[in-house]
């Protein structure tokens, strides 16, 4: 499979910058006949094998829109972990990036779990080694442990509790009515942000997403001044300058909803623009602008999109349905260690809907939630 390699710096737990392992191998596209006959040749497998494909907001199209032709999913990760633990099917595909997988893995450990390219990763993982990870609980073993979701299961396998976006501030919350201190990994803007919505005692690793981490408030305040009638939604793993300027904060299913289900006719979206295509699919009478980032060079002003889930082509779905490619594999005691956090996590927001049925309104620029 033809693809291009590209290099991303990061940062680790000291704010020291580093490349090692941040780099993705992104598929050349195909052909429009080649592309077709891998779709119908996807669909036939996916019936044939006894297999679902799960795909995030954030992976090409076309595998989305293939996962909801053939009875799949395409979702956040909240919902990508329901989904693959509840559906019948005996394979399941995830279209994501690997802790996506392992979380599948995790919660059916007696399905064939598979990715288009295990390559695929996330600099929040990277980000959090297990070991020092475990140090860093160990210095601190009065804090109840949550992570967030996009963390390796070994992380996983040591915490308390794992949360999504969509459910993060129910969770913390509800921790701080239980007068309990927090340790929170690994993103520090989204644990700054609980941090402030809630008041809860939480310490913060200090990790970020590479695309969330480039929104830039100044040039956001910029683009707001061409577009002063859109309404700006942010995924709180934004920096502050960016979430201060939001109408409306979320997940990236709370920030589709609040498209689709919004009065506005433009929007402002600071989140992987891969969630475009889903938001012109539910909401195509809206003007969609994609807020601005630093970008390759400093010189794009709209290149939010995450290089691991580009990773995900059409050509790695055929291969695990064709070769059994991509499977996911984790060791006993990690998985059964992980499941802990995990299930208290599903079975919180079984118990819990209207806790995080709806994003976060009523924000006054600059200042944060009214």
């Amino acid at each position: 499979m033809e693809s291009v390699i590209y290099d991303y710096t990061r940062q680790d737990a000291r704010g020291a910058s580093c490349t090692a392992h941040a780099w993705a191998k992104v598929p050349e596209p195909l052909g429009p006949a080649e592309r077709e006959a891998t779709r119908q040749r996807i669909r036939q497998l996916l019936a044939e094998r006894d297999a679902v494909l799960i795909a995030h907001y954030y992976v090409d199209g076309d595998i989305q829109d293939l996962a909801l032709e053939t009875g799949g999913c395409v979702s956040d990760s909240l919902e990508m972990a329901r989904f693959g633990r509840d559906h019948a099917a005996r394979t399941l595909i995830v279209a994501g990036v690997r802790f996506m997988g392992e979380t599948a893995k995790i919660l059916s450990p007696d399905k064939t779990v598979l990715m288009p390219d295990l390559d695929a990763t996330c600099s929040l993982d990277l980000g959090c080694p297990p070991d020092e990870f475990a140090a860093f609980c160990d210095a601190h073993p009065d804090r109840q442990v949550v992570v967030y979701a996009n963390t390796s299961a070994a992380v996983k396998a040591r915490a308390d509790w794992m949360v999504t976006s969509s459910c993060a501030l129910a969770i913390v919350r509800h921790l701080k009515e239980q007068g309990h201190k927090i340790l929170w990994a690994p993103d520090r803007h989204l644990g700054r942000y609980i941090q402030e919505q809630t008041g809860a005692d939480m310490l913060l690793w200090n990790g970020a997403c590479i695309v969330h981490d480039e929104f830039k408030g100044l040039e956001l305040e910029l683009l707001r001044k061409e577009h002063p009638e859109a309404l700006v939604l942010v995924h709180p793993e934004s920096p502050r300058s960016v979430v201060e300027q939001a109408d409306v904060v979320g997940s990236t299913s709370q920030l589709l909803k609040a498209v689709v289900e919004g009065s506005a006719t433009e929007y402002i979206v600071a989140t992987d623009n891969g969630i475009l295509h889903r938001m012109r699919q539910m909401a195509p009478g809206k003007t969609l602008i994609e807020a601005p980032t630093a970008g390759s060079g400093a010189t794009c002003k709209s290149c939010a999109h995450c290089p691991w889930m580009a990773m995900n082509a059409l050509q790695g779905v055929l291969a695990c349905l064709e070769r059994g490619s991509g499977e996911i594999t984790v060791p006993e005691p990690v998985r059964s260690q992980a499941l802990g956090c995990i299930d208290r996590m599903l079975d919180f927001v079984a118990r819990n809907p209207a806790a995080i049925a709806r994003p976060q309104h009523g924000f006054v620029r600059h200042l944060g939630a009214a």
